[in-house]
This record gives structure tokens, sequence and C-alpha cells, in this order.
């Protein structure tokens, strides 16, 4: 459950939780923006979760190359899966995906994996009891304040750098292959392996996401990567907005920062996002942030600036021109 997700304690568990969650909400983005719906990038997160804590905790790596591996990880797994749904589309491939995810989440549950800690007791995944005592964070004395900041850090960066990508022939491409995979082809775009390079990209964002996750709560459960998480992942993206990155961002600060932060909703914030989700699907269907949105909001600081003396002489050009 999605609530499980959410330990939020204070003003600093909230600022963690969202940043995981963007990163989450990001991922479900760019399979959106290549043109797919993915309801299975808990699947990814769940896996980025399981890898970042078997590397600090059996392995005793440090958290930073644990995050890298778990992405790299996150990244093959979702390359491997697109690759091998490439010819399906629309509803088949978001199914396929969310088939994926239950048999990932399924097989969670059934690993056993236990070894002696220094203390001797057993550490690792212990299948449907979860995976306990994930304690890098405090083992080293980094405080909820440092590790807040920590993964808001990450998010500013992955946020940043998908705001420069998109802005290259790769972003480019993935936009048209979104808009008409079949134009985007006769046009020279490699529809198929843009959608497979988007999905890697967002399988490792999702796995980072879950290496975040697993360190902020230090013990994680299989049953909290149900379907609904993948869900509220895309809800995320279609509320905030298709046409840019901060789309996410946007729908994940909406239900966490009103919807759950808040006690206007309580018990029946799940009715109000689901809700708000189906009026997007039949009004804005490309979410608050959509193309128009983005360039009338580009589109403020010319207007803005634009000196009186200018609009002056517009104005005298067109009096002459036009008596």
């Amino acid at each position: 459950m999605r609530d499980a997700l959410c330990t939020t304690d204070g003003g600093v568990g909230l600022a963690t939780d969202l940043a995981v969650l963007s990163l989450l909400a990001i991922s479900a983005w760019l399979v959106l923006r290549s043109g797919r719906i993915s309801l299975g990038q808990q699947a990814f997160f769940a896996i980025g979760a399981y890898a970042a804590a078997i590397a600090t905790t059996l392995m005793d790596w440090p958290l930073a190359p644990a995050l890298l591996a778990a992405a790299a990880l996150g990244a093959a797994a979702s390359a491997l899966v697109a690759g091998a749904m490439s010819r399906l589309s629309g509803l088949h491939y978001a199914v396929a995906t969310l088939a994926f995810a239950e048999l990932v989440r399924l097989g969670l549950s059934a690993w056993h994996w236990r070894v002696p800690a220094d203390d001797g007791s057993q550490a690792g995944p212990d299948g449907v009891h979860g995976f306990r005592d994930i304690r890098w964070l405090l083992a080293n004395g980094v405080t909820p304040e440092q590790f807040a900041l920590m993964a808001l850090t990450v998010l500013a960066i992955v946020t940043l750098a998908l705001v420069l990508l998109m802005r290259t022939r790769f972003g480019l491409g993935l936009q048209a292959v979104g808009l008409d995979d079949t134009l985007a082809d006769t046009s020279g775009w490699p529809a198929a392996r843009l959608r497979v390079a988007a999905a890697a990209l967002a399988g490792a964002l999702a796995a980072l996401g879950g290496g975040l996750y697993a360190h902020r709560t230090t013990f994680i459960d299989p049953a909290v990567f149900d379907p609904m998480l993948g869900v509220h992942a895309v809800g995320y993206a279609l509320i905030g907005g298709l046409a840019s990155v901060a789309g996410p961002l946007l729908g994940t600060a909406l239900d966490l920062g009103l919807l759950e932060a808040t006690r206007w909703f309580e018990g029946w914030r799940m009715v109000v996002f689901g809700g708000l989700v189906a009026l997007f699907l039949r009004w804005r269907p490309r979410g608050l942030l959509d193309e128009a949105t983005l360039a009338a909001l580009r589109a403020l600081p010319r207007r803005r600036t634009a000196s009186p003396a200018a609009t002056d002489r517009r104005s005298s050009f067109t009096t002459r021109t036009h008596p």
C-alpha cells in the first residue's frame, strides 16, 4: 500500500517522502513521455530497495555506491522488460508491466537470504517478513535532517539533468515518439530504441528512489510494493502534467502536501485523489502543466520586460498604417 510507504514524521519526514515518491513519479513520467503507460514502476522501486539494502547491510558498502549499483540494476531490469514488451502498446503494455511487478513482489515474498550479523543475529531478506535492520544511517550517525537534505539534493540533480536531457536530440526524439511513433519512425527517429532507453532511465530512477526509501525506513516489506504504488506514480505524472519534468513533482506535492499532510481530506484522500485523476483524464489529459500552459508560463517574462517605449512605437505604427 502506498500509505505504508509514507512514514511521515513531521516536516523532515515529509520532505524525504516527497523526494522518494517524486523519483518514482518521474520514472512513470518518462515512460508516459515515450507514449506508453507503465503500471509496474514499483517493481524497479522494489529492486532498488533490496539491492541497496543488501549492499550496505550484507556487504558493508557505503551508501553512495550502493545507490548507484541499485540504479544500474534497475536500469538493466527495466531495459530487459521494455525490450521484451516492445511489440505491446496501450492497455496490453500497461497490464504486462503490472503483471511483471506482481511477479517481482511475489518473488521477493518467497526470497530468503539470511546471513549472520556481527551481533549474532540474522540479517537479510526474509520472505514475507521483510528485510529488517537496514541501519546504515544509524551506524554512520546520519540524522533525519541530513538524510532529507541528501534525498532532496538527489532529486534536484535528477530534475536538472532531465531538464537538460529533454533539450537534446534524445529528448526531442522521445517527445516525437510519444506523440506519434509511426510519424517519428518515418522521420528517422528509432521509436523502439528510444522507448527502451527511456524505460532504462525510468528504471534507474525508480530503483534510486527505492534505495533511498529502504534506508529511510530501515525496514522493507514486499507488501509495500503493491499495484497501488504504481498507480499513484502514474497518477502523479498525469495530474502534474506531461510537458515538463516539473509535472510529476507538482503531482507528488499536491498529494503529499495537500491531501495527506492536511486533515481536510482525512478518510477521503484516496477518493479525492482518484476523482482528480478521473477529472484530469477527461478535461486535461496532458495534466496541469501541459504544453499550452508551459508555453504561456515561458512567455510571461517576455511580456513583463516589454518596454513602454516599444509598446508606444507599436501603437504609433498601427495608427499610421491603419488610420
